[in-house]
């Protein structure tokens, strides 16, 4: 009875614990348990000496006791050595914007009474934008000059820029004065991306452009596409930027670079080693240029998607290409269509993917002249790349003789492929039957694209068959609008053509390609 009135009166680790918080909890506990016992043996030995009292004299001592013990460990505060208890912060619910962007909805022409509206939520004061992008819409030089304030104010905070297509349908001169106010106005932000694509530039531009470029040492992003750089635009870019040394993505789609303006830009490539994505697609790039860029990405050891798609390098370019891919033990996609590669540069390309890349995932060779004499090559590289997610390899020669080595080599294992292209390669019955018995079993597989091909109506209906029969439906068939099943390949010459005939029995045999009943 004693000890339930006792503890009635008080809870001391209660107390305790919010002296403590919720780290101190522990240290209240000891303590509670202390002072408990403590006054608990003074009460009792009280109650004790009086046998006929109710005890109500004891459970005013015990409680006078437990006060005074409690009062003194309070005042002491805690003694261990927990971790101090975390501040409570007032954070809002949702974090504030960082992204500021006015591309959305239909391009048009700024004004200034527009742009100061548009661009209102960037004079707020403590506002916490990082990122603009004020790409699609066109900048006058009224709207430049209400901006260009406007981003002064807030460059120290910005990292990421996105200006391009942001001058369209201007006359040239004003479209130079806008890019020179931005340029001013941002001159000084460390920027970490930057993209001014789209304007065409020009070297002029590219000069315009020169006291924000000067100004950036941290940039990870460039993109410079379908600008205009010329040959001197490219010398004007490589010279402003003063150190590419932090860059991890240099994109320059859709130039008129030439093989000069290549010479620079592999000056700029040499001096980024940290670049892990290049693109330098449709930029009228031939043979030198071709080597110059090859031999400058020697120096990019951590790159992962490349892709030089649509230039004119030719064989030497490939040949010389194929000597930098060994460098690049990181590489997952490589778009190689449109180079004029041909069988030598590659066999040349392969040869060495076959044993340096075999976790690319991405292979796009399309467009190079390939034909059966590179398949066996081509067949050996692609064994070895069991990470493959899409193979493409349209527009080329294969024919059925390429095409039943080359599927033969995607039949076993490649349990991630998901894409196949080969349109366009003079394939027949049975190259086609031989890529969708390659396919057919392969999970998660998307779409086999045999378009653009001779295929007859009886081959298009065997390779549905086998495509029903597998664990892919025949959904994955893409579109035969292109397909002529009453075309042949050109003639060979007859030799050439007995020859072939000859070689692509022998193949067919050794693969059991089925037989009609």
């Amino acid at each position: 009875m004693l000890v339930e009135r006792m503890t009635k009166n008080l809870s001391t680790e209660s107390i305790f614990s919010r002296k403590y918080g919720l780290l101190g909890k522990e240290e209240a506990h000891d303590n509670a348990k202390r002072i408990e016992e403590i006054c608990f043996a003074s009460a009792d030995e009280h109650f004790k000496a009086e046998p006929d009292g109710d005890g109500s004299s004891a459970v005013q001592l015990y409680a006078k006791e437990t006060s005074k013990l409690m009062l003194e460990v309070l005042k002491r505060g805690p003694t261990t050595a927990a971790k101090p208890e975390v501040p409570v912060v007032d954070t809002p619910l949702e974090p504030a914007d960082t992204v500021f962007d006015i591309s959305g909805g239909k391009r048009a022409f700024i004004e200034a009474d527009e742009a100061k509206e548009l661009l209102s939520p960037l004079t707020k004061p403590g506002n916490a934008y990082k990122r603009i992008c004020f790409s699609n819409r066109s900048f006058g030089i009224g709207a430049a000059n209400v901006a260009g304030p406007i981003l002064e104010s807030i460059k120290k905070q910005l990292t990421e820029v996105d200006i391009s297509d942001f001058v369209a349908g201007r006359p040239e001169d004003e479209a130079l004065d806008v890019m020179r106010i931005f340029s001013k106005a941002l001159e000084g932000a460390v920027l970490r991306y930057l993209n001014i694509s789209d304007n065409a530039l020009g070297e002029k531009g590219v000069r315009a452009f020169e006291e924000l470029l000067k100004s950036q040492d941290n940039l990870e992003e460039l993109y410079v596409m379908n600008d205009g750089i010329s040959e001197e635009a490219a010398k004007a870019l490589s010279e402003l930027i003063p150190s590419t040394e932090k860059l991890k993505v240099l994109h320059f789609h859709n130039n008129m670079t030439g093989d000069e303006g290549a010479m620079f830009i592999a000056e700029m490539v040499k001096r980024s080693p940290n670049l892990e994505s290049f693109r330098c697609s449709a930029t009228r790039i031939g043979s030198d240029g071709g080597v110059a860029l090859a031999e400058a990405l020697g120096a990019c050891t951590r790159l992962k998607k490349l892709d030089l798609r649509d230039n004119l390098f030719g064989v030497e370019a490939g040949v010389a290409l194929s000597k930098t891919l060994s460098k690049l033990p990181d590489l997952a996609e490589l778009y190689l269509s449109d180079l004029n590669l041909e069988n030598k540069g590659t066999v040349a390309i392969v040869n060495v993917l076959k044993q340096s890349a075999p976790q690319l995932e991405v292979l796009e060779m399309a467009g190079n002249e390939i034909n059966a004499k590179a398949a066996q090559a081509l067949a050996e590289c692609l064994t070895a790349l069991q990470s493959l997610k899409k193979l493409t390899l349209a527009e080329n020669e294969l024919k059925d003789d390429g095409a039943v080595l080359i599927a033969k080599s995607l039949e076993d294992g490649h349990w991630d492929l998901k894409e196949l292209d080969v349109s366009t390669n003079m394939l027949q019955r049975v190259g086609a039957r031989c890529f969708a018995q390659a396919i057919t079993n392969k999970p998660g597989f998307v779409q086999l694209n045999i378009n653009g091909n001779y295929i007859s109506d009886e081959g298009i209906d065997e390779v549905k068959d086998i495509l029903k029969n597998g664990k892919n439906s025949v959904d994955v068939l893409g579109s035969l609008e292109e397909n002529d099943p009453e075309g042949e390949p050109d003639d060979d010459d007859e030799d050439d053509k007995e020859e072939e005939d000859g070689e692509l029995d022998s193949k067919l045999q050794g693969l059991k390609v089925e037989q009609d009943d």
